[in-house]
């Protein structure tokens, strides 16, 4: 079996003749002004060797610049950025009428080795221009004047370049782009089921252009990847600049089968949504990184931010915004990933609008609140002991009080394909995927039994205006090994907005 690769988007190089292949990518970039913070978390399963993964950078990175970080801080990051699914049961209609919660708005909240001395080797154009050891990572800072001469230098150091490579190295080299080489020491490396238990790393640099490079990437790639790209920023939501952006469809009700499949729909979604849109990245999630309705777990502390870069930038997370980007790309991708602000934008929320239709899409706002969020819901079948029921106020279970928590996606990129088909499982047109339900679905009114005349068959009045949730967080989602922990929060449900 060829071994594994899920890392950055950079290639690895090898003390062997098997090959690696990345497929899925993680990374946690804060950015503010110039300043560009950048996390990775590396695992892969091969051979035991030595192994390093080159990566362009803008400058020059010292000892100072490179730490490692433990592992559970980005287990949170996805968490909190992954697509949701929620599960209501409509309230007794007859339940005696509960004032409203006060809506609480998001607010952000919480406070080695020495340098080397640079050489050149005249022959090659590879200079070292530093290196140091940090934890399990031996580092190497190069410069090259041409691609062709970094590739035999990393040859010389006994490293198997993948093939196609240098073709990928040539445009880094030509725009003078230095190369973090981060060789790793496999005696101070743990292995698990055959898997290194390496520790994510992360950099920091100065830099005018926000950007990612992915074409390096490509070298390792088996055909297509998954990249997912997590932003922090002060007060900001980020898009890229140089392709298409579009908005993952959201607020769908399913059908109660995409419950034990969750990562099986949301990769349909997904893939369906890419395919109506050759090339674009999809936006997953905006929203403070400090809150979250309904959460995946506790929220990011405040130590955590200061872990992913806010120590760098001087900012404790107050007013912190999490984007979570999503891109797939193949080997005709044409250009790294430039990154631009961009305008708040609300969506994916339990909000009911005028007219009792709940919210659908993305819109523009004041803040950062959208979602990929999902909902499965039961129609109350109990009897109707009332002359006026209200309808479709949502919450947890019947006999409990609170929500049930959600179930978040994660390591999606790995969900089975094929398995769910989208017209089955949604219950309303996706106009903007080219999405049509496969029939309607008609759910069977409850049977009245009022008090006042229980021999009189009544239907019940349509759904009024003033339609009621709740909100909660999340499990274990039981697809395909899907990793969710949570916390619960126990809320009574709204009136006006379906938390």
């Amino acid at each position: 079996m060829l071994p594994l690769i899920f890392a950055f988007c950079g290639f690895y190089v090898a003390g062997s003749n098997q090959q690696l292949f990345n497929d899925a990518t993680q990374v946690v970039l804060m950015r503010q002004g110039t300043r560009t913070v950048l996390s990775m978390q590396n695992n892969y399963k091969g051979p035991p060797e030595a192994f390093a993964m080159v990566i362009p950078v803008p400058t020059v990175l010292h000892e100072g610049d490179v730490k490692t970080l433990t592992r559970d801080v980005f287990d949170h990051v996805e968490k909190m950025g992954a697509p949701r699914l929620v599960e209501y049961w409509e309230q007794d209609p007859c339940r005696a009428e509960e004032p409203p919660m006060p809506m609480a708005a998001p607010t952000a909240t919480g406070r080695g080795a020495m340098l080397a001395e640079a050489k050149e080797d005249a022959s090659h154009g590879v200079k070292i221009e530093a290196q140091f050891v940090v934890g399990e990572y031996q580092i190497v800072i190069l410069s090259a004047k041409d691609s062709t001469g970094l590739e035999t230098w990393l040859h010389e150091q006994n490293y198997k370049i993948p093939a196609g490579a240098e073709p990928l190295l040539r445009p880094y080299v030509e725009s003078n782009m230095k190369f973090f080489v981060a060789k790793v020491d496999p005696k101070k490396v743990q292995f698990v089921d055959g898997r290194a238990a390496l520790s994510p790393i992360r950099f920091h640099y100065e830099s005018e252009d926000f950007q990612l490079p992915i074409r390096l990437g490509l070298a390792n790639s088996s055909g297509t990847q998954d990249l997912i790209v997590n932003i922090f920023s002060p007060n900001q939501r980020y898009q890229v600049a140089n392709y298409k952006n579009v908005f993952i469809p959201t607020n769908i009700d399913v059908d109660d089968k995409v419950k034990d499949k969750f990562g099986a729909f949301y990769a349909a979604l997904f893939d369906r949504t890419v395919e109506k849109n050759p090339g674009a990245v999809v936006t997953e999630y905006a929203w403070a990184a400090t809150t979250c309705d309904p959460c995946p777990g506790p929220t990011l502390r405040p130590e955590e931010l200061q872990t992913l870069g806010g120590d760098i930038i001087n900012n404790p997370g107050y007013g912190m915004v999490l984007t979570r980007l999503h891109a797939r790309y193949g080997k005709d991708i044409k250009d790294d990933l430039h990154f631009e602000k961009a305008a708040a934008v609300v969506g994916g929320r339990e909000l009911v609008q005028t007219g009792g239709k709940l919210e659908e899409g993305a819109r523009p706002d004041s803040t950062n609140n959208f979602q990929g969020r999902y909902a499965i819901r039961h129609e109350w079948t109990g009897p109707l002991t009332c002359q006026n029921p209200i309808r479709h106020r949502w919450g947890g279970p019947p006999g409990s009080y609170g929500m049930q928590p959600p179930t978040a996606g994660t390591q999606l990129a790995f969900a089975p394909r094929g398995a769910v088909a989208l017209p089955e499982v949604v219950k309303r047109d996706l106009p903007e995927i080219d999405v049509k339900m496969a029939s309607a679905k008609v759910v069977a009114a409850p049977v009245d039994t009022q008090v006042a005349a229980p021999e009189k068959k009544v239907a019940p009045p349509p759904p009024t205006e003033g339609k009621k949730s709740g909100c909660g967080c999340n499990t274990a989602d039981p697809q395909n090994g899907l990793v969710l922990l949570g916390l619960l929060a126990l809320r009574r449900p709204s009136r006006r907005r379906r938390r």
